[in-house]
């Protein structure tokens, strides 16, 4: 009895349909060109990363409850020195498409591998552009300016941005390409869990170091005069190093998770630390 085509089982057909190609990575890469568009003080660039994993979402989930869960997953915070941007989003393509093929892939895991990531990077991604080439460039560009070139203000865009649009580019085809490899092994060898683990042990220790370098709280207090001036700051110093921005940090997280809105958090940050600036009570 022949067989006809219409009545194949349709499997092979939705897993090839959903595999990935250059031409969505592509999408990925023109879409991530915005990335800091919309970029705020609270979760930073996390809606740059969604708008860039569209293109991946729409083609891996078919229907919109799947597609939803995706886009909320990559609104979690987010921040990266934009020139490694899309090198996680090739891996956290990748991620996904195994996702969609596995129903028990853990998703915890890809905003575990983001979290991990974007601290180490975007310290290479600082220095070397930021720190590097954008003085050489600016440099080159200003000698020709002072001559009354035009080219002066063209060769420093060349000189910055054709290095930064090819390391974008390659970034996002060697991430996903590294990232498909990655995964293919690591679930052949059963090493998943561990590495969701370490990756989240990796995050938690990403973000502890902002808080100790980004969040600035000091007592300027004092007590006893001359030589036997104590300081206050001294004190929470030999208890804990940056205990001050770790206790602000907790009281903020959980007044997040009481439901308070953001914007009614900052407004009594700001007032509070005008108060107490005023009272020398902290200090910049």
């Amino acid at each position: 009895m022949k067989i006809s085509n219409k009545n194949i089982n349709t499997q092979s057909d939705i897993c090839e349909d959903q595999l990935i190609t250059k031409k969505d990575l592509k999408k990925v890469f023109w879409k991530s060109l915005p990335f800091e568009i919309s970029w705020n003080y609270v979760r930073q660039d996390h809606m740059g990363f969604a708008y860039s994993m569209t293109p991946i979402v729409e083609k891996l989930y078919k229907n919109k409850e799947d597609r939803a869960e995706a886009l909320k997953r990559h609104m979690e915070f987010f921040n990266i020195t934009v020139y490694f941007s899309t090198l996680v989003l090739g891996i956290v393509t990748a991620m996904e498409e195994q996702k969609s093929k596995d129903p028990n892939f853990d998703t915890q895991s890809i905003n575990n591998v983001k979290a991990s990531l974007m601290g180490p990077l975007s310290g290479i991604g600082d220095s070397l552009f930021l720190g590097t080439l954008r003085i050489i460039a600016a440099g080159i560009g200003a000698s020709l300016a002072l001559n009354g070139s035009i080219f002066g203000a063209i060769l420093f865009l060349l000189i910055y941005n054709i290095p930064a649009f090819a390391l974008r580019y390659f970034g996002m085809m060697k991430g996903y390409e590294v990232g498909a490899g990655l995964l293919n092994q690591i679930q052949k060898s059963g090493l998943m869990n561990r590495i969701t683990h370490s990756t989240a042990v990796l995050g938690l220790m990403t973000i502890g170091s902002m808080i100790a370098t980004m969040v600035s709280v000091k007592v300027p207090l004092t007590f006893g005069s001359g030589d036997a001036v104590t300081k206050v700051q001294t004190i929470l110093d030999s208890i804990m190093p940056c205990l001050l921005p770790l206790g602000v940090t907790f009281l903020i997280y959980w007044l997040l998770g009481k439901n308070i809105k953001v914007t009614y958090i900052l407004l009594g940050v700001i007032l509070i630390s005008i108060v107490l600036a005023k009272f020398a009570i902290l200090a910049p």
